[in-house]
């Protein structure tokens, strides 16, 4: 019973405010899943740059002269921002895949939580409300979002475990449900060269659908896919660069509500989460249906 939200900006005078609109949509949403929360923020693309988030649990030491160390291997120009036990490296080139190869020499702890131009994840154990104020999420802008938290059922309580889960560039996803066919599905994406961080279910899903699409299949046509693949319950969020889907399993017994404005479009597992937003008494609001494929973009 895990509570998920979304919200992608139509108006642009909105995104100063998308990190305190998502943190509250997501508060809202504690008592379905007390055990770890987490928010992916898609900001402004910046030309010829890209970024990393990483995690550590010592963060005092992992991050201590590490754009020095990685500068030094790599050559790259890096700089840092610390949250927390969260830190985001903005690169000057496209050149965070190098980084991130090199980051498993200089600090193995390190954890690397997303890659891409315009994302920055931010995830930890413990309630929306102390997850966001760790890492200042409403300050924070961007375009869209998507939220989590979580109650576990299939694996451990960890940050790791926590949504959500990136397996691609600029790419994300957050799930309710359980799926009842990961390890073997794991098991093929394995022998295709999908490597894997955790054994939860989550990222066996956001993994086949990076894999999707690396075949050429685009997100429309990979969470299509996935309601013949995937077997189980599930509500699927999946935010990417320029927008953000919603897919539910042909049973659709996982709570979900849309609402859609002049301004934005918003998810929620409930409706509660989306009482506060601007202008909701206005907005075309519904129950996204089963094995339908919801999109939009920029």
């Amino acid at each position: 019973m895990c509570g998920i939200v979304g919200l992608f900006l139509k108006d642009k005078s909105l995104v100063p405010k998308l990190g305190a609109m998502l943190t509250e949509m997501l508060v809202t949403m504690t008592d379905r899943g007390p055990d770890s929360a987490g928010i992916a923020i898609y900001g402004n693309d910046a030309d010829s740059k890209s970024k990393l988030t990483i995690q550590s649990d010592n963060p005092e030491i992992d991050f201590k002269n590490l754009v020095q160390d990685l500068s030094k291997t790599t050559g790259a120009k890096i700089a840092i921002r610390v949250k927390d036990t969260h830190a985001v490296l903005e690169i000057s080139e496209k050149r965070a895949s190098e980084i991130r190869e090199a980051l498993k020499t200089a600090r193995p702890s390190i954890r690397v939580m997303s890659e891409g131009d315009t994302i920055e994840i931010y995830k930890e154990v413990g309630l929306p409300k102390d997850v966001a104020a760790r890492f200042d999420v409403s300050s924070m802008s961007g375009s869209h979002g998507i939220g989590h938290t979580r109650m576990a059922t299939e694996s451990a309580i960890t940050t790791m475990g926590a949504h959500p889960f990136s397996t691609g560039s600029d790419q994300c996803l957050v799930h309710n449900g359980s799926l009842s066919n990961h390890n073997s599905l794991r098991r093929k994406l394995i022998r295709e060269g999908i490597s894997f961080e955790t054994e939860n279910d989550t990222e066996v899903g956001a993994a086949y659908l990076t894999y999707k699409m690396q075949q050429g299949s685009n997100l429309g046509e990979a969470l299509k896919s996935s309601l013949d693949d995937l077997d189980g319950f599930f509500t699927f969020v999946v935010g990417t660069k320029d927008g953000f889907g919603v897919v539910r399993d042909p049973i659709a017994c996982k709570p979900a509500v849309l609402a859609e404005t002049d301004q934005y479009v918003a998810f929620g597992s409930e409706y509660r989460a989306l009482v506060n937003l601007p202008g909701i008494e206005d907005a075309k609001i519904w129950e996204p249906e089963p094995a339908t494929v919801y999109f939009w973009s920029h």
